[in-house]
């Protein structure tokens, strides 16, 4: 995957004006998580309330990456999508609020994951694509949640040439607006999902299993910059 640059002073900005800036170990902001230890997760269908239409695809296609890699058996997309759509359980919000118990039956998951989409915005001045995302993670056996994150991400496509003055502003400026149109969507959501899904406690597949409780949780509620390669 390509390696996603992080502005961080920017991201501390940000994510300081939005939630109190008490630090919390893992262990506990994650505890029930730790408590029930977790090895195998459902991705639910996303839930798309922005005005791009294709956002669900997106973030749907990236998702098993991150989860897989932090340590947990992801059920394979393929097989759970046409079984949700044989069940008429393809709309993931009408089980957002709803018992998790027949997920748990049917495709032996420990976990359920929601992930929401509401907005997903493109500017071709700035060269950016505007994201606010939510993921929540329920337990398919007390439907509690046990991981829960939302963010706003600002994926940054532009170019810099290197130019000079009036007219190298200009090139800048087409270039980016080139880059943005040419952007590749699943890369803003893969990011999306490989930021957020890098504050969660690591499973059981995981080398650091078990040794990362003290390690210093994230913001639930974070702005960051994500630029492009």
């Amino acid at each position: 995957m390509k390696n996603i640059l992080i502005a961080a002073g920017l991201a501390m900005l940000f994510a300081t004006a939005c939630t109190p800036t008490a630090t919390i170990k893992k262990s506990e902001a994650y505890s029930g998580m730790y408590a029930e230890k977790p090895v195998s997760i459902l991705l639910m269908p996303p839930i798309n309330r922005s005005t791009n239409v294709d956002a669900k695809e997106y973030f749907h296609s990236t998702l098993s990456m991150p989860i897989a890699e932090a340590g947990y058996y992801v059920i394979p997309t393929f097989l759970s999508m046409e079984i949700l759509k044989k069940e008429s359980a393809y709309d993931a919000e009408l089980f957002l609020e709803a018992p998790l118990s027949k997920f748990g039956e049917v495709f032996g998951a420990d976990l359920a994951v929601f992930t929401i989409i509401h907005r997903w915005d493109k500017s071709g001045i700035t060269a950016k694509v505007n994201v606010e995302v939510e993921y929540i993670m329920k337990s398919t056996k007390t439907n509690e949640v046990l991981f829960v994150r939302r963010g706003e991400v600002i994926y940054d496509a532009s170019i810099s040439t290197g130019g000079k003055g009036l007219l190298g502003a200009l090139v800048d400026f087409t270039a980016s607006a080139i880059n943005t149109a040419a952007t590749k969507y699943v890369d803003v959501a893969r990011a999306c999902n490989s930021y957020t899904f890098s504050d969660m406690p690591v499973g059981v597949y995981n080398l650091n299993y078990g040794k990362d409780g003290n390690d210093i949780a994230g913001l639930k509620n974070f702005k960051v910059q994500l630029n492009k390669d």
